[in-house]
């Protein structure tokens, strides 16, 4: 493996739309489209072959001295035609390699299908606002949205701290600074308390990891900062709840009414195969504060009635999962199957249906899709 495959096989990733791109010993190079992996007709990946790839996207990495870690995140760009993040980790003592493919052009709200309030969030001038989410279900590029929205309106000062950077934003109105974990600074803690003394308007986090991350992001937020961040959790409860046990029980009550204050906004996201099975579309939960809200997040017996202001707060441009994939369903955008097993209550979707006579809920399950191949042109072959 050569520099100039690698780059053949990332540039591919780019041109065919793959969103990650697996090396893994023992298996053809991997890609993923619209949530499913694709195996490229190219060859098996020798150990050599993985440790050449690490060692390439390594290169100019100040981490390069040794492979002696276990795993490993950075940033790895192809000059005018792509980034990715890389990870790199280790599995039976050989070299697995996957990358996410960032856009080269951050992408607007409309064309993510992201609903116009997300903008309004974007607007805010002071709290605390989570992106929230498994695994690539698209928080960065939500995230990268909402950033450069405030970077195209607004006169403001925005610090991102990120490990590692993923989009690379460009000044407009605002003036941006972007700090990567590992090569510009120690950790997120250490940043932000840095970032504090930066004059920042609006602050972003790559992600809340860590206690010390949480408390020192609520701080800026109370101090008057915008401050955007993300978090692996499925839902605006489960996200209360997650943020909560960071901290010592005997805190945790303060830290409610911490929240309570300065949780301006969540938005939680899953992305879901559209009814064409030509790409994704994304439903999305979205919370925001208002003195019911505060309530609920500041007592934990109230914490699961949440779902039930945000259902009856569309007035104030709030939905759930469950109205979202309703919405999705009646626009035609997915399929019902595909609904059902991504809502919140499978139970009382379906009896919504019904009674509403949206659709037909009815069909047989959806059978479990082998992984395809990547067909390329005979010009493409490597």
């Amino acid at each position: 493996m050569d520099r100039d495959k690698l780059h053949r096989l990332l540039r591919l990733g780019i041109e065919k739309g793959a969103s990650d791109i697996h090396f893994q010993v023992g298996y053809l190079p991997l890609y993923r489209f619209n949530g499913d992996l694709v195996e490229l007709r190219y060859k098996v990946l020798t150990p050599s072959d993985t440790e050449a790839i690490a060692r390439m996207l390594l290169e100019s990495d100040p981490r390069q001295e040794a492979l002696e870690w276990n795993e490993l995140d950075l940033a790895y760009e192809l000059p005018g035609e792509g980034r990715f993040r890389v990870n790199i980790s280790r599995q039976r003592r050989f070299y697995n390699v996957v990358l996410r493919v960032i856009p080269p052009q951050v992408r607007t709200f409309e064309e993510l299908n992201l609903p116009g309030v997300l903008r309004d969030i974007a607007q805010l001038t002071r709290g605390f606002v989570l992106v929230t989410g498994a695994t690539g279900q698209g928080k960065s590029t939500t995230l990268a949205t909402m950033i450069q929205e405030v970077n195209s309106t607004r006169k403001a000062k925005i610090v991102t701290v990120e490990d590692p950077i993923e989009f690379v934003f460009t000044h407009d109105k605002s003036i941006i600074t972007q700090r990567e974990v590992g090569t510009d600074t120690k950790s997120f803690p250490e940043a932000l308390r840095a970032a504090l003394r930066q004059d920042p308007d609006v602050i972003m986090v790559g992600e809340m990891r860590d206690l010390e991350t949480v408390d020192t992001s609520l701080k800026a937020a109370e101090t008057g900062h915008l401050v955007f961040s993300t978090i692996h959790t499925n839902d605006v409860t489960s996200t209360v709840s997650r943020l909560v046990s960071f901290f010592p029980t005997e805190e945790q009550l303060q830290v409610r009414a911490r929240l309570a204050e300065n949780l301006k906004a969540v938005v939680s996201l899953r992305l879901l195969v559209n009814k064409k099975e030509s790409g994704r579309v994304p439903a999305i939960e979205v919370m925001r504060t208002t003195r019911s809200i505060q309530e609920c997040i500041k007592d934990p017996a109230r914490t699961t009635e949440l779902v039930d202001f945000m259902a009856r707060g569309r007035s104030d441009r709030m939905q759930t999962f469950d109205q979202h994939l309703f919405d999705l369903v009646r626009a035609n955008k997915i399929a019902v199957e595909t609904a059902l097993a991504a809502a919140s209550n499978p139970t009382d979707f379906q009896t919504r249906l019904s009674l509403e006579g949206a659709v037909d809920v009815g069909g047989s399950p959806m059978e479990e899709q082998p992984i395809g191949r990547l067909e390329i042109e005979p010009d493409e072959r490597f």
